[in-house]
């Protein structure tokens, strides 16, 4: 793992392989680790970054009131120190989830980095009054209740019904995985989604390429409202995961690898 210093907090991250640069960000109770296997198949032919987000795997919370933005200025930290040859600057940047909220807010300050960016099970609407007082309530439980409680009542909803039918040890590996976090973080993560402002126009403005990645059984990010957005940007590349929920990277690795892979040889080959 390589690290940054950022706000004099201790931020890591994975960087291998040779070729164009692509940077991987995971979503909510999330770290590094959810895109393990598409980081061993893209750094065959690309050069990947993926970060630990602040409070998520071995990166450190940042202090105060932090929004959305803050994170996108952090990738930026990780940018200047891993793609110092200007050759190399500009970049692809793909998101899932609260990391999708992170790339549209790094797409929206630093558009001349970007040689593309994705969405993976996203979106760039605004949160709705219902979606906010989700988030509200699962900030109240997780205080009432702490974060290995809130985990095991919401995790399994991240998945399709034939996920948890067939892969029933995926819904237990998220769990493991995320069990470390600190209720700190979940909830710093969940007031900057709340705030987050809608950025349907960057999706306008941005003119090179967008990728969506979308999970037909998606409950976090409806099928409905991510192909509303496929129709914004000047050039899309699209992928509906059929059997999948949130977390196609696993639910449907093989597909999205290969679509993944096809996005990312269409730009620079």
């Amino acid at each position: 793992m390589k690290q940054i210093i950022f706000k004099n907090k201790k931020i890591f991250y994975r960087a291998e392989g040779k070729g164009k640069p692509v940077m991987l960000l995971h979503g909510f109770a999330e770290d590094g680790r959810i895109w393990n296997d598409q980081f061993r198949k893209l750094k065959e032919k690309f050069f990947v970054i993926v970060p630990d987000l602040p409070g998520s795997g071995s990166s450190e919370l940042l202090y105060g009131e932090i929004c959305i933005e803050d994170y996108a200025d952090v990738i930026k930290a990780i940018v200047d120190a891993e793609l110092a040859n200007e050759d190399q600057k500009k970049f692809t940047l793909i998101g899932h989830s609260m990391g999708g909220y992170i790339t549209l807010a790094f797409a929206e300050k630093y558009p001349e980095l970007l040689n593309a960016f994705g969405l993976f099970h996203s979106t760039a609407y605004a949160d709705d009054d219902t979606k906010k007082e989700i988030r509200k309530k699962g900030i109240e439980f997780i205080k009432n209740n702490g974060v290995e409680l809130f985990l095991k009542n919401t995790t399994a909803n991240l998945f399709s019904e034939k996920t948890k039918e067939t892969k029933p040890g995926l819904v237990d590996n998220l769990i493991t995985n995320s069990k470390y976090f600190s209720a700190e973080a979940l909830i710093q993560y969940y007031k900057a989604m709340i705030e987050r402002p809608d950025r349907t126009n960057v999706l306008k403005t941005f003119e090179k390429p967008i990728l969506f990645i979308i999970g037909k059984k998606d409950n976090a990010v409806p099928l409905k409202a991510s192909l509303e957005q496929c129709h914004i940007p000047v050039i899309s590349h699209l992928k509906i995961l059929q059997n999948t929920g949130h977390v196609g990277m696993w639910e449907e690795k093989k597909e999205a690898n290969a679509f993944l892979l096809k996005f990312l040889t269409y730009l620079y080959v």
